[in-house]
């Protein structure tokens, strides 16, 4: 039996363990969820910055946020995200070889993203004016230097948010949702294609099965150990 069929199987066996209304609730975010646009973290210090941001794009939809840790490591604070990061895919960049910002950007190319790096001076395009038709990378720099200048020197384009203040600066989780509550609602009201494929519907399914359920691990084990070879 191939690995599709079977986790096909063994999600309908754990839709069991699942009341109806938390099945049609699952569904409804899946068709909300996407990977159209992104949230690029770069060495965020304070743990509690860094959740709210997640727990910003679970809200907004977002299914992956990406994570460089070059010399700073995320740390889940839990009292912020709300069991926020259960919900979504975090990719993290941390190695000896490759500066973490460099394998991530990389990574997100491969993918088809155009990177945005946000940074506050006026050379760069405001996050309103951003077309939504190409995937969207939106880096975060951290709270005291902002982003990198390897971020700076290798994004697609410079973005900023408009302020019209004194301190022309903003708490990196604010700017989060700025930058997404400017973007996102263009984007579900374009004819761009953003959301997941239904393959992708199907594998996050069942992670998010998989958490719902209680014993799930038992209840799994005892399933595919029951299946055919």
């Amino acid at each position: 039996m191939d690995e599709l069929t079977r986790n096909q199987l063994l999600t309908a066996h754990l839709a069991h363990y699942i009341t109806d209304h938390k099945k049609e609730f699952v569904n409804r975010v899946l068709d909300q969820r996407t990977r159209h646009v992104t949230i690029v973290l770069e060495e965020i210090f304070q743990s509690q910055n860094a959740s709210a941001v997640i727990r910003t794009c679970e809200c907004m939809g977002l299914q992956d946020i990406h994570i460089v840790e070059n010399e700073v490591k995320y740390s889940i604070n839990r009292r912020v995200l709300k069991g926020s990061y259960k919900w979504v895919d975090l990719v993290k960049y941390r190695t000896r070889e490759r500066l973490g910002t460099e394998q991530c950007f990389a990574e997100l190319k491969r993918r088809g993203y155009t990177i945005l790096v946000t940074d506050p001076s006026p050379d760069g395009k405001s996050i309103y004016d951003v077309p939504v038709d190409n995937k969207l990378a939106i880096v975060m720099g951290n709270e005291l230097y902002g982003t990198s200048a390897y971020a700076l020197a290798h994004a697609d384009e410079k973005v900023h948010i408009p302020m019209h203040g004194f301190t022309e600066s903003l708490n990196i989780s604010v700017s989060a949702a700025l930058c997404l509550q400017a973007v996102m609602p263009r984007l579900r009201q374009s004819s761009v294609h953003w959301q997941l494929s239904e393959a992708e519907k199907d594998t996050i399914r069942l992670q998010w099965y998989r958490k719902m359920v209680r014993r799930c691990e038992i209840i799994e084990r005892e399933f595919l150990r029951a299946l055919p070879t």
